[in-house]
């Protein structure tokens, strides 16, 4: 991206903590840069008005409407900023919907810094196609640059449902977490089997450990799901 003007980026986002997670997120991407930080839909609008934008990240549910709502109205008075869709949404009717109004990504809640800088780094790559395409693969080319990339294999010995089984356990326990105990309790699993996939999930950083005080013994490690508010 050297030699362009940085894509400029409006966090629309209702949590105030997100929010500036997300703006910190973005800044660390070469390119990008946070042209502002709203908490709502109106306060949007009145951003776009005085500023405009080249990207949102944009929250789907806002505390004064739907994201699409506020999407659609955007595009009634002329506002062409792109899309990347924040959110925990996952119905794709909804997806769908976006994808027809402009969202060009959707990142699903909770999400690490390198599942956000992936998308924000495609999508600058898909605006940089410029001029005329010489054929049908150059038009392919440039499209697939918004594609997410096919998910990384799994860790020998780990298993995509017990893993799903893992996470739902834990985002179910809130902010309190479990113990690699509880959480083969939960799933019906030993100890030993449920903490390689605990481990898995810290290192892919969507779940943190901490260690849990306050019994005889030794404390034992608690994880915790980040996206537990």
């Amino acid at each position: 991206m050297t030699g362009r003007a940085p894509i400029r980026v409006l966090v629309v986002e209702d949590d105030p903590v997100a929010a500036d997670a997300h703006a910190l997120y973005v800044e660390r991407v070469p390119g990008f840069t946070v042209a502002g930080t709203v908490h709502s839909g109106s306060a949007a609008r009145r951003h776009l008005d005085r500023d405009p934008v080249d990207l949102l990240l944009l929250d789907l549910y806002l505390p004064d409407g739907h994201g699409l709502g506020l999407l659609r109205s955007l595009r009634a008075a002329g506002r062409t900023a792109d899309v990347i869709a924040v959110t925990s949404a996952r119905d794709l009717e909804l997806v769908r919907e976006g994808v027809s109004l402009g969202v060009v990504q959707y990142v699903l809640k909770p999400f690490a810094f390198a599942t956000l800088r992936d998308r924000l780094v495609r999508y600058a790559d898909f605006r940089a196609s410029a001029g005329e395409a010489s054929g049908q693969e150059e038009v392919d080319r440039a499209l697939s640059a918004l594609r997410a990339p096919q998910p990384a294999a799994l860790p020998k010995g780990l298993s995509g449902p017990t893993l799903e089984a893992v996470t739902v356990a834990l985002r179910a326990s809130g902010g309190t977490g479990l113990t690699a105990q509880a959480a083969g309790e939960a799933v019906g699993i030993s100890r030993i089997t449920a903490r390689r996939y605990l481990e898995h999930l810290v290192d892919a950083q969507r779940v943190e450990r901490r260690p849990q005080y306050g019994q005889v013994g030794r404390p034992e490690l608690c994880y915790r799901w980040l996206g537990a508010r």
